[in-house]
């Protein structure tokens, strides 16, 4: 999109600003920031920095799992209008003006804004802009790319665009207002995204509990959580149709037992349906000297213990022979049981699987294998069980293209979004 332009621009003398708009004026960041560092407020409420979001209550949300620390007359004090940045998260834009009072990490950089010298806000959108977190990306430094570190001294010798008060006035309303509308058309974007794998989630319950034919005769299953089945299906515990086996980790000391070409899974693998590669391989020399077995194809594998047990309870088949860790456990099952519908039917009960969650060290999830194997299923014949799996892969495929798109144009209006406040705060656009 072509925005307009100021009449006249001249060279900032900083490479990757370029132009600027002729009468305004290049300062650096020192010039409108100082640092602070106050401490010894416990008192206060808890901040954290978000990349998307700027400064916010860090009780405010849900997603951060940083824990505070026991002793907090460390952590920095925060006034409203302060800049705060995570210095090791400055390269991803972690930073922004604060529209609250409290205290933050140790580790994190607080400087009070000179206000008669730049608008608070515009500094907000200026410095979390694109071009700016490519600097810090350059001038950010450490051996592990999350845990970089960037300084002050650094950070204050990075040139800044400054238009007249009036301006950035305009410029911080006009950004306020636009960001306002792009965020809200992602964020129904983002509902439909919601929506659409609630539908799938209900799809797939449906079929695996009655099946794709509306008109069958149904019967009372005598198993509370499902209700009504139809009349001519099955029901079994899944110890009945499964064999389980336990997986472990060979000793991490020992290279010989690693790097090899032996799949392993762990919980983090468990992001698809279907196990079509690992992280981590191990060796044969790991199968040999430990008791870890090698897993047919078309294992179903279900994790049984684990953080990840706080949302959902995953479950994948085997697209090729695999070993598996000790937080999971793998499903070979009889002739009864097809492994597809299996991990379709788990999916689709996953929230009544849940009441079976226990309580085990520091507060993790751990769903015993008694009672996974104790767990009732309606099993339908063979010829049913091959229909309902085409079914909802069919249906999975449409839904599936359907969010991808919608993904897309999140991705579009993300982009513009960024492109809107780069070009305003660095007079690529006029006002």
């Amino acid at each position: 999109m072509a925005f307009p332009k100021y009449e006249t621009y001249k060279y900032s003398g900083v490479e990757w600003l370029g132009e600027i708009p002729s009468h305004w004026d290049l300062q650096n960041i020192r010039a409108v920031t100082e640092l602070k560092c106050e401490r010894n407020r416990p008192d206060l409420p808890v901040l954290s920095v978000y990349r998307e979001y700027g400064v916010l209550l860090k009780d405010s949300r849900d997603d951060n799992h940083n824990a505070t620390g026991l002793d907090i007359s460390s952590y920095k004090v925060v006034e409203i209008g302060d800049l705060v940045i995570n210095k090791m998260k400055a390269w991803q834009g972690s930073m922004g003006i604060s529209d609250y009072q409290g205290i933050v990490s140790p580790a994190y950089i607080i400087c009070r804004v000179k206000s008669e010298k730049i608008e608070p806000k515009f500094l907000h959108y200026l410095v979390r802009s694109k071009p700016y977190i490519g600097v810090y990306n350059a001038l950010s430094y450490g051996v592990r790319v999350g845990q970089w570190d960037m300084h002050y001294e650094d950070l204050k010798k990075i040139g800044i665009p400054l238009p007249t008060s009036e301006e950035q006035q305009r410029i911080v309303a006009f950004l306020e207002r636009t960001t306002a509308e792009i965020d809200e058309a992602i964020a129904k974007k983002q509902r439909l995204i919601k929506l659409l794998q609630e539908q799938k989630a209900i799809l797939i319950n449906q079929a695996v509990t009655k099946g794709l034919n509306p008109k069958a005769s149904m019967r009372d299953s005598g198993v509370e959580w499902f209700g009504e089945i139809p009349e001519h299906w099955a029901t079994a515990k899944i110890k009945h149709i499964a064999k389980f086996y336990s997986g472990g980790t060979p000793s991490k000391e020992k290279s010989e037992f690693w790097d090899g070409d032996i799949p392993w899974v762990s919980p983090k693998d468990m992001k698809f349906r279907y196990i079509k590669d690992t992280e981590d391989k191990i060796t044969q020399k790991a199968l040999k000297k430990t008791t870890i077995k090698l897993l047919d194809t078309n294992a179903v594998l279900i994790v049984v213990r684990g953080m990840i047990l706080a949302r959902k309870i995953p479950v994948a088949l085997t697209c090729f022979s695999v070993t598996i860790n000790q937080d999971m456990k793998a499903l070979v099952l009889n002739v009864h049981c097809l492994p597809e519908y299996l991990v379709f039917l788990i999916e689709g009960v996953n929230k009544n699987l849940s009441t079976l969650l226990e309580e085990s060290g520091h507060g993790t999830k751990t769903l015993p294998t008694e009672k996974l194997g104790a767990f009732v299923v309606p099993i339908p014949p063979k010829d049913e069980q091959v229909n309902i799996i085409n079914f909802i892969k069919e249906n999975d495929a449409q839904t599936d293209s359907s969010i991808a798109t919608i993904n897309k144009q999140i991705l579009l209006l993300e982009e513009f979004r960024c492109n809107i406040i780069a070009s305003a705060v660095t007079g690529k656009m006029k006002m």
